[in-house]
């Protein structure tokens, strides 16, 4: 009767962007990429069977992470972003077959790159990261303002559960949102923290208040973390360009290969 392999798997160190903690992954097992795969169906079920297959294939962690659930709250979806890499760098190391639209004759091609080539990391500078919020008064809508967070995979996990019918785009662009307050000049002095509130209210923003958000998220939080970037030479006509890789996509892609 097989009783398991007496071997140590391959392993990567993490240190995640935004807390600033150490993490250990060891390469997935067949069984988990095939869980994956069962996963594909509604996106927030990716999203779970992606967390908990991270948090399985975690085998160090520090001492303040003692279960699921403080892993949850004490991770950022940028943090999520350096675990996901390090376990895509010990289980596959190359991505392979990637496909580009040439930006110059937009033909496509295919590339082949080791995943650490195209490595960037970003730390955030201190350690406010959970608990910081940053107020932005709308330029457009006056008497009106916005308070930002980053959010963690807890947060998001709750925007799932409690918006009644997730548009998925919405509820990822306004997880950074952590309140609207309508100030007493404007009228009623109204604070929305509900999910349904809030996406509600965003889509009456104009779209320089929109943009005004996302300046500031990304001056605060959204600039650190990490990204997948490499220079890619077309075939059809030489141009070259600096290409963003998307790793979430290129994961479960990968799974589906195998």
């Amino acid at each position: 009767m097989f009783q398991g392999f007496n071997i140590a798997f391959p392993e990567y160190e993490v240190i995640t962007p935004h807390t600033g903690l150490s993490y250990t992954v060891r390469s997935m097992t067949v069984q988990e990429e095939e869980k994956l795969k069962g996963s594909l169906l509604t996106a927030n079920k990716i999203t779970e069977h992606l967390n908990k297959c991270l948090y399985d294939c975690i085998v160090k962690k520090p001492e303040t992470i003692t279960d699921y659930d403080t892993w949850m709250k004490h991770t950022t979806l940028k943090d999520r972003d350096a675990l996901l890499y390090g376990l895509y760098h010990i289980t596959y190391e190359e991505i392979r077959n990637y496909d580009i639209t040439c930006g110059s004759c937009n033909k496509n091609y295919a590339v082949t790159v080791k995943a650490s080539e195209t490595f960037n990391y970003y730390p955030y500078p201190d350690k406010d990261i959970l608990s910081k919020t940053v107020v932005v008064a709308l330029p457009m809508l006056k008497g009106v303002s916005v308070t930002l967070r980053q959010p963690t995979l807890f947060d998001e996990a709750a925007a799932f559960k409690t918006i009644a019918t997730p548009n998925m785009d919405m509820l990822i662009e306004t997880l950074i949102i952590k309140s609207i307050m309508q100030n007493e000049e404007v009228g009623d002095s109204k604070i929305y923290t509900d999910r349904d509130d809030i996406q509600d209210a965003y889509k009456l923003l104009p779209s320089k208040d929109k943009r005004e958000l996302y300046k500031s998220y990304k001056e605060n939080f959204g600039q650190y973390g990490i990204s997948l970037l490499m220079k890619a030479t077309c075939i059809h006509c030489d141009n070259i360009e600096d290409i963003n890789l998307d790793l979430v996509s290129n994961f479960f892609r990968m799974v589906y290969a195998v």
